[in-house]
């Protein structure tokens, strides 16, 4: 299920993520689910997601206001 566009990205990620970030998140993502492929559905998805927030938390943190760009 990659994402086609930063408005299919899960709530949490669109509500509290600046739009640079949900563009690091999408594209992570869609690499690391083809990049795991392997890993049967669920594995899958789940390390996606790990990925895909790693990817923010080098770029960003966050803070008591929000995320911030590093």
């Amino acid at each position: 299920m990659p994402y086609n566009s930063i408005e299919e990205l899960p709530e949490s990620v669109r509500k509290y993520l600046p739009l640079h970030a949900q563009e690091i998140y999408r594209s992570a993502f869609n690499s690391a689910w083809v990049s795991y492929a392997n890993r049967g559905l669920m594995g899958q998805e789940k390390i996606a997601h790990r990925v895909a927030w790693a990817a923010v938390k080098r770029s960003y943190r966050k803070t008591s206001e929000g995320w911030i760009e590093r």
